[in-house]
C-alpha cells in the first residue's frame, strides 16, 4: 500500500495556501487557478484551517455570505491531518470517518503537502488492477 509520502512525490504540487484575513473572492481564484477544491489556510507558518469550495457554498446557502467575505469566518479550524507515513487506506478510513475530502500533510508542524480523495481512490484502484492482473497472470499460468 503506497504511503501519503509516495503519493505527494507522485503529485509533483505544492499546497496551495492563503491566510485567513483574504477574501473569499480571492480563496476561490486560487482554487481556480490551481485546479484544487480547497486550499490551505496558513497564519505566521502554521496552518489554521481549510477551506473549499462546498464550504463557501454552502455558508452562501445557509448565511448569504457574499464573495467579500474573509477566508477565516468561512474555513474549517478544526482540521484533520494526516503525515507522509499514513497509507492510501488509512486515508481513506480517516477522510469516510470525519467526513472530509481534502487532508492536510503535516511533517512536525510543516505543512507538506495535500491528499485529495481523488488521489486515494486512485491510488487505491491503480492497486487493485495490479493485484487483479497479478492474479489472472498466476491463474493463466503466465
Amino acid at each position: 500500500m503506497k504511503t501519503v509520502k509516495q503519493m505527494l512525490q507522485e503529485k509533483h504540487k505544492d499546497p496551495s495556501i492563503i491566510s485567513p484575513d483574504r477574501s473569499m473572492l480571492e480563496a476561490l481564484r486560487v482554487m481556480a487557478e490551481t485546479e484544487v477544491g480547497a486550499v490551505m489556510v496558513v497564519e505566521d507558518g502554521s496552518l489554521v484551517g481549510v477551506v473549499s469550495e462546498r464550504d463557501y457554498v454552502r455558508r452562501v446557502a445557509r448565511e448569504g455570505l457574499t464573495p467579500d467575505a474573509q477566508v477565516k469566518d468561512v474555513m474549517t479550524g478544526d482540521v484533520v491531518a494526516v503525515t507522509p507515513d499514513y497509507t492510501a487506506d488509512q486515508c481513506m478510513a480517516l477522510m469516510m470517518q470525519k467526513h472530509v475530502r481534502h487532508l492536510p500533510v503535516l511533517a512536525g508542524s510543516k505543512l507538506v503537502g495535500v491528499i485529495s480523495m481523488r488521489d486515494v481512490v486512485r491510488v487505491t484502484l491503480d492497486e487493485k488492477e495490479y493485484r487483479i492482473d497479478q492474479l489472472e497472470s498466476y491463474i493463466s499460468g503466465r
